[in-house]
Formats: structure tokens, C-alpha cells, sequence
């Protein structure tokens, strides 16, 4: 079903997925990529999940999607986290919701803001991430000159602080500048695999300082007690398998790592026998702790 619910004064668009039967359900809160909106990768693990007996609500964070919010497309690490904090207070009001059996899952860009926020809010009590993202400014800056693109990047912010217009580019292109380039981000979202109505291919251009400089492998310190779960391809290319390991090793027990033999990033968005796997890893170890 389709529902509306507030975070700072701003009305987000969600679809609450409820199993048949009695409930209450445990309840699970659904983070995803980078530009992605609710009908596309949140939404599948969110029906496949609701599937196996989780209340599950997936939604479009604030500036994105049906969810309001300026400018729009621009990525807000800290409002994204005001959104799952909304997100849980929201799930746990329903009536065919367990409220104190909440678990959070990210996938890609959403697995590190899933991890960030679980570790920070004793109301979620378990945390997975596939195909995850765990950022953080150390990793970042291996690569590239990370002083050049930050002072490039505030040019773009200043000019948006003094007036100047809201500064896009494409979220994906299969050649030339794009927040994401390349053929594989393409794939998904250049093609019908992720068409919707709810997605536009473009991004503000300093929401690639957000990606930066925003630091989620650190609640990776901070979630212990709680059980932490990482599902991730053995080959990814835009979000490493070291990230993943990395963000692994800072956590305490309980703990648990699946590979998959998936070879590329999207693999896991869509696609067969990824996504069941990674529903079946993850249905498992929800089942022993939440």
C-alpha cells in the first residue's frame, strides 16, 4: 500500500508491504543506491522480503522520487538519515508491526547509511547490508587528487551559496562526464531494467562532494551488541569487496559475511540467482535475530 509520512516538515512517499496471516510482523526499513527511488532495487528486496514474513517499507528519501524536498535529486547524507529515523517511527506506529523487532537493510550506497544509522539508534535491532557502500574520506581520497576535486566541487557551492542556479549532471552515461560512468551503471539505469517514472537520469553535481566526504564505515565502531550481516559480490567495481571486508573486520560479533559469485556491481540490483541468494542470506539470519 502506498503511504505518506513526515521527516522535518517534509512529507516522504513510501510503500508499506504487510504478509498475509496474522501479525504483527517484524518490521524492516529500506535504504538503497545512490539516485535510486523506491519502485526500483528498494522496492524489489522489499516485496521478495515482505515474502518471507517481514512488514517492510521501502521509500524515497527526501529530494528524490515522490518525496518532497529541494533542490531536487541532490543527495543529503544527513537528511537521509532524519528520513530512516522517520522511517522507523513510522513502521513502528502500525498496527501490523511488531515495534520492537525493527531491522534495517541497505543495498549499495544504502548499505553504509543503513550501517551508520542502526549503530546510532538503539530502536533498530538489526542491521544488513548488501552490495554495500561503506563509505568513508580515507578511501575516497586512494586514487584521485582528493584536494583538487573538493576545491572543485565548493566552486560549484559557492556559486549555488551566491544565487547562481542549481548545477546538474547525468546520473549515468555510457561515455562522457556522469556522477556514475561507464557501461555497467548504465545497464541498469539506462535501459528498462530500472525505468520508472520516478527517476530522472541526473544528479546535482555537489552531491559528488557529498560521496566524498561523507563517512558511514564508521558506524561499523559503534554497532556492537547488535547483529550485523554483509551480503557482497566477489567482484564489484563500484563498491569494492575491500570496502566491504573492511567494514566487516570493525565489526564486532555476532557478525556474518556471504560472497556471491556475482561478477558485477548490478548483478545484485536484479538479477538471477543474485537476488534470490541474497534474499535467502539474509531472511536466514534475520530469522536467528530479530
Amino acid at each position: 500500500m502506498r503511504v505518506d509520512f513526515n521527516a522535518d516538515g517534509l512529507t516522504l512517499a513510501g510503500d508499506l508491504r504487510v504478509p498475509g496471516g496474522q501479525g504483527p510482523w517484524p518490521g524492516l526499513v529500506f535504504t538503497g543506491p545512490f539516485t535510486g527511488v523506491r519502485d526500483q532495487v528498494t522496492g524489489l528486496y522489499a516485496a521478495r522480503l515482505a515474502e518471507r514474513g517481514y512488514a517492510t517499507l521501502a521509500f524515497d528519501h527526501r529530494n528524490w522520487g515522490d518525496s518532497d524536498g529541494r533542490p531536487r535529486r541532490h543527495e543529503d547524507p544527513q537528511g537521509k538519515l532524519h528520513d530512516l529515523r522517520a522511517a522507523v517511527s513510522f513502521l513502528r506506529s502500525r498496527p501490523e508491526v511488531d515495534a520492537e523487532r525493527i531491522g534495517v537493510v541497505g543495498i549499495c550506497l544504502g548499505g553504509g547509511y543503513a550501517l551508520k544509522f542502526a549503530a546510532f539508534d538503539p530502536r533498530v535491532r538489526v542491521f544488513a547490508g548488501i552490495a554495500g557502500a561503506y563509505n568513508n574520506p580515507y578511501a575516497m581520497r586512494s586514487g584521485m587528487d582528493y584536494q583538487e576535486a573538493l576545491a572543485a566541487l565548493t566552486e560549484v557551492v559557492e556559486r549555488q551559496d551566491r544565487g547562481g542556479p542549481v548545477e546538474y549532471v547525468p546520473a549515468v552515461a555510457e561515455r562522457g562526464e556522469a556522477a556514475m560512468p561507464g557501461d555497467e551503471p548504465y545497464a541498469y539505469y539506462g535501459s528498462e531494467r530500472g525505468a520508472t517514472p520516478l527517476w530522472a537520469n541526473e544528479v546535482t553535481r555537489a552531491s559528488v562532494l557529498e560521496l566524498l566526504t561523507m563517512d558511514n564505515i564508521m558506524g561499523s565502531d559503534f554497532l556492537s551488541p547488535k547483529p550485523a550481516l554483509i551480503v557482497h559480490g566477489v567482484v564489484d567495481r563500484f563498491c569494492s569487496p575491500e570496502g566491504a571486508e573492511e567494514a566487516f573486520k570493525r565489526l564486532d560479533q555476532p557478525k556474518r559475511i556471504v560472497w556471491l559469485d556475482a561478477q558485477r556491481h548490478i548483478d545484485l540490483y536484479d538479477r538471477e540467482p543474485y537476488v534470490g541468494q541474497a534474499v535467502e542470506a539474509t531472511a536466514g539470519f534475520l530469522a536467528e535475530h530479530l
